[in-house]
Formats: C-alpha cells, structure tokens, sequence
C-alpha cells in the first residue's frame, strides 16, 4: 500500500474511479461520464501546493485525493477544498478514514490551514467521514443540484487544522 504524488500517467485511472461515481447521484454533480481528455486542464491545474495524491495497492490505483483552492483570491490562500474518490471494489474497508488522515496531515505539510468538503447532504457516507474527523457544518445549500428532475442539496464541511 502506497500514497504518492499523482502523475499524468495516473489520469485513465483517476477519471476512471470519478465516472464509478456518477451514475449514483451521491457523489458529483456531473451527469454523464467524463473522458481523460476532459479531465487534462483540471489534472494540470494541480501543483505542488495543490497536488493530486494517488494511494495504490499492488500498482492498481484504489483511490485519489486532490486540493483545490477556494475562491481564488489571495486572503484564502489557506483554504482548499478537498475531495477524496475511492473505487467500488474499494469501498467499506476503512479507507476514506486512511485517506482522511494523510489528507489532513499532508495539508499541513502545504501550509493549508483550512480545509473544505462540498458533500451532497444525502451522502451518508462522506457526511459521516468528515463528522468522525470532527469537520462542522458550516453551510447547508438547499436543492441547488437538479439531476434526474430531482432537486439534491449540497452541505459544506469544514475543519481549522492546527
């Protein structure tokens, strides 16, 4: 088990886990798959400071944490926005709490001094994840998703890392 730098070589992979994703409505607000060419200005708008991390088991990628930086403005430099995918076959073994913490750790290696989850409020899951690590509530957008016909609302986390 190993958690790394992402590289470009990675990008099939990590768009592959993200489209497992779609098709359930719990996770993106994406409707339909996305291809690996879509994907390459997001992977490369990624940087030291704002990295991908891979976590691979027997060379397969299982999983994908990235940073993203909230808002753009200077004042919030230490703010990112952070999501954490996991593959199906992956899934309910404790992972996302792994991940969780070498996501919080390594944000503080970065000088990110807060960190944000954008969770679908129906994403028991996640909701739960982020609770356990001791992430509040810190708002709550009602029915601001439609897929399917079918309003979804987002709930942010959020977290002061010390």
């Amino acid at each position: 088990m190993t958690t790394r730098l992402a590289t470009i070589d990675d990008l099939n992979e990590i768009v592959a886990i993200y489209n497992e994703t779609i098709a359930g409505r719990m996770v993106t607000a994406d409707t339909e798959e996305v291809t690996v060419d879509e994907k390459r200005d997001w992977f490369n708008s990624h940087n030291d400071k704002r990295p991908i991390y891979v976590y691979c088991e027997n060379n397969q990628v299982l999983a994908w944490v990235s940073y993203k930086s909230f808002y753009g403005r200077p004042a919030y430099d230490g703010t990112v926005e952070m999501s954490i995918y996991i593959t199906r076959k992956a899934q309910g073994k404790g992972l996302g709490k792994k991940l969780m913490i070498f996501a919080q750790t390594q944000a503080k290696q970065l000088n990110i001094k807060v960190l944000l989850g954008f969770i679908f409020s129906h994403n028991l899951p996640s909701v739960k994840l982020f609770k356990h690590f001791d992430f509040e509530i810190w708002g709550e957008l009602p029915s601001v998703a439609i897929m399917d016909n079918k309003p979804y609302s987002l709930t942010i986390f959020g977290k002061h890392l010390k």
